[in-house]
């Protein structure tokens, strides 16, 4: 039950505002209306019915005391118009049942007090006329019609408090949806804002609305701004760092360049490109997509990049996807770089890979599958940490890298906006790592 409720419950702010607001005012008419129609409309309908019925009491009195004379008698006819009741001997079959509306209140209430009020009743009509009411009642002089009318036993225009009710309840819930829709409005604004800087865009905000909300936009703004701090900090410390690094590793490599060619010669210059790999990867991860704005991006053609980049340099690899795709915001050099750690992991790991594009209407799945020993699940959390190598859970006899393929790839996800799964392959058997970027 609990689980049915939660699935209807809106999911947005608006709606489960607007629902807070509605509920109690639905609730509320509906408390009123049932009470004030049941004991409000039929109290004063069977007062109303219980006068008619002594008036009636009287008039079948006149009969008994003349029934030669009937209903046509002068007494029964003066007192008739008197009372404005119309009343003749009853002619033709007499109908069997009551009849309403099922809706019609006051006449349930009606004919109630006209049956425990005159026992010769044998049946009321109310839907040939809804402006009178017709009974067929037993007296002295035989079956008699009476017709009365309507407004004389039930209170007049009940539906009248009602409409007014439902009227001033939609427009007060109008005004009152206007104004909280104001109120809300800063917070959706902040969360835009909030969910814009996770997936690695900056857009312009200003605190505005209620105390409480200012001071939930400012504390998002010196967040904003110290993390951009930091990013920068470490981008132009980790540049400096890699430029310094850079230099000695140039000099042995051209020092080494100049050495007879050995076993011992080769040996260290596949330490210097080693060293050099992992200053690469390092200042890679450090700097993440900081230096670059977010674009339109068709990520096929994105995909279909890497594929030929890598298929180039000799790696079996192949795509699979649309041509063409919706394009999305994607800070694209860094996507690139992280779906280029994935297919060179797939690579070293296996003989082959496959690249594959999914667009659907929340999100794109960007996924590289390998025919490899892929990951065992309890080891890929730790193989999305930095410079962490799981090479004895894959294939220890091929080339390691430096650990930090997979965690690139995973923070340029999570600066979109999304994630890094990795999977076990449903075709090729291998580790099927898939890049997941919100729409």
């Amino acid at each position: 039950m609990l689980a049915r409720l939660k699935s209807i419950v809106p999911r947005g702010l608006y709606g489960r505002a607007a629902l807070i607001l509605i509920v109690p005012i639905v609730t509320i008419q509906l408390v009123v209306s049932i009470t004030f129609i049941q004991r409000h409309y039929e109290g004063v309908t069977q007062q109303m019915t219980s006068g008619v019925v002594l008036e009636l009491r009287h008039l079948l009195s006149l009969l008994s005391a003349d029934p030669a004379a009937g209903a046509q008698g002068p007494a029964v006819r003066a007192m008739g118009r008197a009372l404005s009741i119309d009343i003749a001997a009853a002619k033709g079959p007499i109908p069997e049942a009551d009849r309403r509306n099922p809706w019609d209140v006051s006449g349930r209430a009606m004919i109630a007090a006209l049956r425990s009020g005159l026992p010769g009743v044998r049946t009321v009509e109310l839907l040939d006329n809804p402006g009178a009411v017709r009974l067929w009642i037993d007296s002295a002089a035989g079956p008699v019609i009476a017709t009365i009318p309507r407004k004389r036993m039930s209170a007049s225009n009940p539906h009248q408090l009602l409409v007014l009710m439902i009227v001033t309840s939609i427009l007060m819930t109008l005004i009152s949806y206007h104004f909280l829709r104001a109120q809300l409005r800063p917070v959706t604004r902040l969360a835009e804002a909030a969910e814009a800087f996770g997936k690695g865009r900056t857009i312009g905000y200003r605190p505005r609305g209620a105390t409480e909300v200012r001071a939930a936009g400012k504390a998002f703004l010196d967040m904003r701004a110290r993390i951009e701090r930091q990013i920068e900090q470490r981008t132009l410390m980790l540049s400096g760092v890699s430029h310094d690094l850079r230099t000695p590793l140039t000099r042995l490599r051209l020092g080494l360049s100049m050495l007879p060619e050995d076993d011992d010669t080769r040996a260290l210059m596949a330490d210097v490109a080693h060293m050099q790999r992992l200053v690469d990867e390092f200042l890679a991860f450090a700097r993440g997509d900081a230096m670059e704005e977010p674009v339109p991006t068709d990520a096929a053609d994105l995909a279909r990049r890497v594929v030929d980049r890598a298929q180039r340099a000799g790696e079996a690899v192949s795509y699979e996807g649309p041509d063409t795709a919706a394009t999305i915001p994607l800070r694209p050099q860094a996507v690139a770089r992280a779906l280029e750690n994935l297919v060179a992991n797939a690579v070293r790991y296996g003989t082959r890979a496959v690249v594959s594009l999914r667009v659907g209407e929340r999100a794109l799945r960007l996924a590289v599958e390998d025919d490899g020993p892929g990951i065992p699940s309890d080891r890929r959390e730790d193989a999305l940490l930095p410079f962490t190598r799981l090479d004895a859970a894959r294939d220890p006899n091929r080339g390691g890298g430096v650990g930090l393929g997979l965690s690139i790839a995973a923070d340029v996800a999570r600066s979109h906006g999304g994630q890094l799964r990795l999977l076990d392959g449903d075709r090729m058997g291998g580790l099927k790592a898939e890049l997941v970027f919100a729409r």
